[in-house]
């Protein structure tokens, strides 16, 4: 059997789709379509060099595209990705809990757990409840004080 480029080019974009599957940024996908359309390229009759200059093209169109305009519909609102310990949370109020595994104080910040140490005592145990104020990061431990009424 012999493989026309065009049958490459759709198996290729294939490929990534299912690689999309994976990592679920929707950048595999658009290479994905930007490979489908080469096939449709190589459809009609143009050399490699012009099919790797058009997925080229396609590419740098489909994925600036998709980063900035189609990936932010998927995300839920009010979650700021990657944010979490560049400061964007300091002088938030959070309320204290207690982890169930380990009974281990802390506080969730965008749904994550972070065991904490309170900043004036260096103590890491509170009670269930109590609301305290984030200042800092320390490793992945959360620096806070106590929020006093």
């Amino acid at each position: 059997m012999d493989w026309h480029p065009a049958l490459i080019w759709l198996a290729i974009a294939l490929l990534l789709g299912l690689a999309e599957l994976t990592s679920g940024v929707l950048v595999l996908l658009s290479l994905g379509v930007a490979a489908a359309l080469t096939s449709a390229v190589a459809v009609l009759g143009l050399t490699l060099p012009w099919q790797l200059l058009a997925m080229g093209v396609f590419s740098g169109i489909l994925l600036p595209l998709t980063i900035k305009v189609i990936r932010p519909w998927f995300s839920p609102s009010g979650v700021a990705y990657g944010t979490t310990g560049t400061g964007v949370e300091q002088g938030h109020t959070y309320t204290t809990l207690k982890r169930d595994f380990d009974d281990a104080s802390g506080i969730k910040i965008n749904g994550d757990f972070y065991r904490l140490r309170v900043a004036e005592t260096g103590a890491t145990e509170l009670p269930a409840g109590t609301l305290v104020t984030f200042e800092r990061f320390d490793g992945t431990t959360a620096i806070v004080s106590q929020v006093t009424s």
